[in-house]
C-alpha cells in the first residue's frame, strides 16, 4: 500500500500568502476520511465542504489528531512538518478510510481552512484498521510542504 503524495487545496497558496494561517502557532489537525468523501476536490477550502469523514467511534474523534508543526532549514530548501507522526489505534470495531486531510483550526474568517489531502492507498482501496491495531501516518521524510527555489 502506497500513499499519494500531499495534494494542496486550490485556496491554500492565496491564504497563506494572505497569512490566513500562522504555520508556527495555529492549531493543526489530520482527520480521516470515507472512500465517500469529497475529499479529493481540489476546490474545496474549508473543512465544512467535506463530507463522510470517519464516525466518532472505533478509536477515532471527529476532527482528528491534533499535528504539531516544526519547521527545518538547508541552504536551499525550508520544510514545513509535524515532530510526530499520527496514530489512531482501532477500538470496539474497525476504523476503515481512504483519505487524510489536514487543516488549520485555528482562524475563524475563513473557519477551518484546508491545506492539503492524501489519497492513503494509491490501488485505490479503503484502509481497514481492526480493533487493537494502529494507523500511522508516515510523514514523509521531506516533510508537508517543502519550499524550493532560492538559494541563501
Amino acid at each position: 500500500m502506497a500513499a499519494s503524495a500531499w495534494r494542496k487545496y486550490q485556496s491554500f497558496p492565496e491564504r497563506l500568502g494572505n497569512k490566513v494561517f500562522e504555520m508556527d502557532t495555529d492549531t493543526f489537525k489530520m482527520a480521516l476520511y470515507l472512500s465517500t468523501s469529497n475529499a479529493a476536490t481540489v476546490s474545496n477550502a474549508v473543512r465544512a465542504d467535506l463530507t463522510n469523514e470517519h464516525a466518532n467511534a472505533n478509536g477515532y474523534t471527529t476532527g482528528g489528531i491534533t499535528l504539531t508543526p516544526v519547521w527545518s532549514f538547508t541552504t536551499d530548501t525550508t520544510t514545513w512538518d509535524s515532530s510526530t507522526d499520527p496514530v489512531w489505534t482501532a477500538s470496539g470495531g474497525s476504523i476503515v478510510c481512504r483519505f487524510a486531510v489536514i487543516w488549520d483550526d485555528t482562524p475563524t474568517a475563513p473557519a477551518d481552512p484546508l491545506i492539503c489531502y492524501s489519497l492513503l492507498d494509491t490501488t485505490p482501496a479503503d484502509i481497514t484498521v481492526t480493533t487493537g491495531n494502529t494507523l500511522t501516518i508516515q510523514l514523509n521524510a521531506s516533510g508537508i510542504l517543502t519550499v524550493t527555489g532560492m538559494t541563501a
